[in-house]
């Protein structure tokens, strides 16, 4: 008897903690796991929330870290792999989706330091050009590998080559995390690490 008090017990505590590891949040429909594999590197969901344009929900986006941090300079200076995931909730143009992404770049950054990712901004134009659209439900990732650089990938294709510069990630997250970030309500969500 004892021993199968024993097997039940670790039965369930396996269960539980089958489940801690599969929880998940969601948000408009989308679900973001609390942890995602990001190479090898195990990250946890450190914020996520919505891009509102006006009154109009456009986006659901999720911020993995390795550790939870609460400030834009933690994110960027923090070692290791990073993932921003977005799902659309609308349908958008691909093309305009590639020159917010750029403005919201220029927006947070100065003109020089914009001129040396000139390469860099004009490639990842190019990714979400070829893409003609984004329906509502694809998703597009953000990571850095530390070893690779910025890959982009959408619609769960890698596009090209990464970017090597560690700047263009930097950049890349300014679009979220900056000081005129895309919205400040999700700038907020992104840095909840609660």
């Amino acid at each position: 008897m004892q021993r199968f008090k024993s097997m039940a017990l670790a039965t369930l505590a396996g269960l539980l903690a089958f489940n801690a590891l599969a929880a998940s949040v969601e948000i408009h429909g989308v679900k973001l796991e609390d942890n995602a594999d990001v190479q090898g590197s195990r990250l946890q969901l450190n914020g996520a929330g919505t891009r509102y344009k006006g009154p109009f929900k456009v986006y659901v986006a999720g911020l993995y870290l390795g550790k939870k941090v609460g400030t834009p300079d933690d994110v960027v200076n923090q070692a290791g792999a990073k993932r921003l995931s977005i799902t659309m909730l609308r349908d958008i143009d691909a093309a305009e989706l590639g020159k917010l992404l750029t403005r919201g770049m220029e927006d947070n950054m100065s003109r020089s330091e914009m001129s040396k990712l000139i390469p860099g901004l004009m490639r990842m134009s190019q990714i979400f050009s070829d893409q003609k659209k984004m329906l509502a439900g694809d998703n597009f990732l953000i990571e850095w590998i530390p070893t690779s650089g910025s890959v982009i990938t959408v619609k769960g294709k890698v596009q090209g080559e990464p970017f090597k510069e560690p700047e263009f990630f930097k950049a890349l997250m300014s679009i979220w995390l900056g000081p005129v970030p895309a919205d400040w309500k999700l700038k907020e969500a992104l840095l909840s690490s609660k």
